[in-house]
């Protein structure tokens, strides 16, 4: 069975820093593009931040730019997002996400992804 399970949400002050990882389970990730997505209440949910397979390319969303930066360990089969300097507008659930497509080097589309993870809520308080 497939699994991508996030952790390291919570409740932050503006200004202050999270690292969210996302373990993979029940094959092998070390091949696929990875990414991470949010969704605020009431919003569709938006890409974040992808990287390349050997994380050699990243591509991150205008909005999170120079606060956030994401990485991975395929020894772990993990991807974690470092957040710094958090904001009020970073508030939301936070998706881990695999491209099972050899062919696709970094995703930015939600419909690129194969695998979602269940999310983790970050909360970011003014």
């Amino acid at each position: 069975q497939v699994q991508l399970v996030e952790s390291g949400g919570g409740l932050v002050q503006a200004g202050g820093s999270l690292r969210l990882s996302c373990a993979a389970s029940g094959r092998t990730f070390s091949r696929d593009a990875m990414g991470w997505f949010r969704q605020a209440p009431g919003k569709e949910r938006e890409f974040v931040a992808t990287i390349s397979w050997s994380g050699d390319s990243t591509y991150y969303a205008d909005s999170v730019k120079g606060r956030f930066t994401i990485s991975r360990d395929n020894a772990k089969n993990t991807v974690y997002l470092q957040m710094n300097n958090l904001k009020p507008e970073d508030t939301a659930v936070y998706y881990c996400a695999a491209c099972n497509d050899p062919q696709l080097h970094i995703g930015k589309r939600l419909n690129e992804y194969d695998y979602w993870g269940q999310g983790t809520q970050v909360t970011v308080s003014s």
